[in-house]
């Protein structure tokens, strides 16, 4: 419905302006103009005026349609229109300054349209050097399974990996919500997720929407190196994170979220420990750093959750704190048992669980196209 209202709005736009070309060129006669300006127009200067009239107006029209037609480009279009309109209005003053105020609410759009788009693109090129070329098939063998400890390979039978595809990548489709503190308020969000696993990476990216903001976030584990970044309505940054903090923590987030890639827990960077018959120790040796988190299991096999210690990142300075994923229901994808319904908690004075996602949708081995 908004985007309909907005449409016609930059529409009846358009329309206007069409009558400043109706005018300067004598095509009918049009009461609401008197034709005076702050700068004397006659002769061939009028019909340029008209003619800029027009152009405005059909870019203005042309947004519209666009922008109605769900094309992320359409901004391009009234970023023409809306310095050509807006000088002549303040030419026009006298009989258009009204027009001012859907210029600004057109130009509010477009910055707003801009930074999707712009964040739109980053995600994308980064995407294209970050996702495999291609895909070379194996398949996890039972031998495989069985040079693990006891615990694991219960999960790994449990998730029924034997005969299947190795994972090499993942593309999910999640939504949820997560809060930034104890007492705010959740914010729903829907995401895209790419996992590779050799080399070990993913990049995900979130749409997440409050009552009254908008915000664009990417986190991105490449190379051993970590990168978060967040952008309130996808233009300006709230969260720009690097370094070693940062390193030691997607990597744990990487190490934790092999429970939707299963096969990943067999590649040569992970290394397994068995505490008992419902625990593992799993450490992630990649790019220089070494973490460290324990997996717990239940009687059946299935993932129950993962703690670790990782790096609370905050402006002030980032402290190691307790982290605990916790699998909360089960679903298969292709065959494939993980979980698909997770809560993340920083065990603080008190828990604090600050993220929940389901997965809606996971495709493994998508090969080269996405």
């Amino acid at each position: 419905m908004i985007r309909i209202l907005f449409s016609l709005v930059v529409f009846l736009h358009g329309l206007i302006h069409l009558l400043g070309f109706v005018k300067e060129w004598n095509l009918a006669e049009v009461k609401q103009l008197t034709g005076n300006t702050l700068i004397p127009l006659s002769g061939g200067l009028s019909k340029i005026a008209g003619i800029l009239w027009l152009a405005a107006g059909l870019l203005f029209i042309a947004s519209a349609a666009t922008y109605l037609l769900r094309k992320e480009w359409w901004w391009m279009l009234a970023g023409i229109a809306i310095p050509l309109s807006q000088i002549l209005i303040i030419i026009y003053w006298k009989d258009a300054k009204f027009g001012t105020i859907a210029t600004v609410i057109v130009l509010i759009a477009c910055i707003l349209s801009y930074g999707t788009w712009s964040f739109d693109r980053m995600t994308s090129d980064e995407l294209d050097s970050f996702l495999p070329e291609k895909i070379e098939r194996r398949v996890v063998t039972a031998e495989m399974i069985d040079e693990q400890p006891a615990v694991v390979q219960k999960w790994l039978k449990r998730s029924n990996i034997i005969g299947k595809d190795i994972m090499q990548s993942a593309y999910l489709k999640q939504r949820g919500e997560m809060r930034l503190k104890p007492d705010s308020d959740w914010m729903k969000f829907e995401a895209e997720q790419y996992i590779t696993t050799n080399p070990p990476g993913f990049m995900w990216v979130a749409d997440v929407k409050s009552t009254f903001m908008h915000f664009s976030g990417r986190d991105k584990y490449e190379d051993g190196r970590g990168h978060m970044l967040i952008k309130l309505f996808s233009l300006i940054p709230v969260v720009d994170a690097k370094g070693k903090e940062i390193d030691q923590g997607v990597l744990l987030r990487y190490l934790g979220e092999i429970v939707l890639v299963p096969s990943a827990s067999l590649s040569d960077y992970i290394s397994w420990e068995e505490i008992d018959s419902t625990t593992a120790k799993a450490t992630m040796s990649y790019g220089g750093i070494t973490a460290s988190g324990t997996f717990k299991f239940d009687e059946n096999g299935d993932f129950v959750s993962f703690e670790a210690d990782r790096y609370l990142y905050s402006e002030e300075g980032s402290t190691l704190k307790r982290w605990v994923i916790s699998a909360n229901e089960y679903g298969e994808f292709g065959g494939i048992r993980i979980p698909v319904n997770l809560s993340v908690t920083w065990k603080l004075d008190e828990d604090f669980t600050w993220y929940k996602v389901e997965i809606v949708d996971i495709e493994y081995n998508r090969g080269e196209n996405r």
